[in-house]
């Protein structure tokens, strides 16, 4: 049987980078004791006020239909809480509530761009960016952000890269799985290009509260860009939310109306109960949950201290996020053949950052929010197995 162009589309590489994680799973599975460290999920719970308001909701019968665009008490609140974060001033209109900020970039490109139109990003980027990116048919033309720069985007790069083709560039600040947060001057600079050649940007910013030395800068906030940028967020990682799937897009102009008739035709709407726990997300922790943040930013430190001067391993400080990434490229093996062995002989799962772009080639990802015991036992046999592939090279 012959199947639709599509299945191509949303194949790629970027799903091999999960293998690791499903052997891992399946061994958890059957009882067995793993160290995962791979997927992007917090250790912290959803807070008890957040489970409680969802609970409240559903005895009150919040499981009907809600309005397509979203609660507007949630609309208000996401915009009120952009515009203090940003200063840009923000209408409750221009916000539509997704399930999750996957089906907001999903629902933004569909709208932006199609077949024949290019969308540039810069690379590392989130495993299923390529597939999501090119669904409608549109060309994905990565630029590389090197480790020797910080995995920080290149502006000339960016610029190189546009053509009469190009529809829009879609920027990650902090970056997955990088940690990377652009500097106000790097954005300024793509930004200057998006104004040249009359781009979009699309800015995923589901990170933009756990940032822990330089500032996060939304492009939307630089002169004569809320015109022509989509802002995606989420709560899945600011408040420990990954399985509640509650996300939104901030869109200038008809752009929302048009992302509101992509949801009626794939999604149709939030649950009540999942809207009624965003509300109290946001009034409650505004921002994120603070002893979140702190751990994260206090693990990463500890990551940095313990595993950088092992032979044949470099840590680089996360500025942002929930992931470090560590460089084996000295070990002179592949990451994939790294995290393989990691976990069959020591029990650790990690990801291979390969599938994340050619620019994350030789590194692994750890995810923060894994509880300090096992993440340190996890640190404790990284450091084991590197030493004896430095010793066997």
């Amino acid at each position: 049987m012959r199947y639709a162009p599509f299945v191509q589309r949303v194949a790629g590489e970027g799903a091999e980078a999960w293998n690791i994680h499903m052997a891992a799973e399946a061994r958890v599975a059957k009882g067995e004791d793993i160290h995962v460290l791979t997927i992007g999920d917090s250790d912290f719970p959803t807070p008890t006020s957040v489970a409680e308001a969802a609970k409240a909701a559903i005895d009150a019968g919040r499981t009907k239909y809600m309005a397509m665009q979203g609660e507007p008490a949630l609309r208000r609140i996401i915009a009120a809480r952009h515009e203090r974060l940003t200063g840009v001033p923000t209408r409750p209109e221009q916000v539509v509530v997704t399930p999750g900020a996957q089906t907001a970039l999903l629902g933004a490109g569909l709208c932006l761009y199609g077949t024949g139109d290019e969308v540039i990003a810069p690379e590392p980027m989130y495993a299923t960016y390529p597939a999501t990116l090119r669904a409608g048919g549109a060309s994905l033309v990565t630029v590389p952000s090197p480790p020797e720069t910080g995995f920080h985007a290149n502006p000339d790069a960016i610029a190189a890269a546009v053509t009469e083709r190009t529809r829009a560039i879609v920027l990650t600040t902090p970056n997955n799985p990088t940690g990377a947060v652009f500097s106000r001057e790097e954005l300024e600079a793509i930004t200057e290009i998006c104004l040249r050649h009359d781009l979009w940007v699309i800015s995923d910013e589901v990170y933009e509260t756990l940032c822990y030395g330089r500032p996060h800068v939304c492009p939307a906030s630089l002169p004569g860009m809320a015109e022509r940028t989509v802002v995606l967020g989420s709560l899945s990682k600011s408040h420990a939310m990954a399985g509640w799937r509650l996300g939104w897009t901030i869109a200038p102009g008809d752009l929302p109306l048009h992302i509101c008739r992509f949801a009626m035709c794939n999604t149709f709407g939030v649950p009540g109960f999942v809207q009624d726990a965003a509300i109290e997300a946001l009034t409650s922790l505004p921002d994120a949950i603070p002893e979140m943040r702190a751990a994260y930013q206090d693990r990463a430190a500890r990551l940095v201290a313990r595993l950088d001067q092992v032979p044949g391993l470099t840590c680089r400080h996360p500025e942002g996020g929930m992931f470090a990434m560590i460089d084996i490229r000295a070990l002179g093996i592949s990451a994939y053949a790294f995290a393989e062995s990691l976990l069959s002989e020591r029990n650790v799962a990690v990801l291979p950052a390969d599938g994340f772009g050619p620019s994350a080639a030789g590194h692994i990802r750890v995810n923060l929010g894994t509880p300090d015991a096992v993440f340190d036992e996890a640190l404790t046999r990284i450091a084991a197995h590197a030493t004896r592939a430095a010793a066997a090279e």
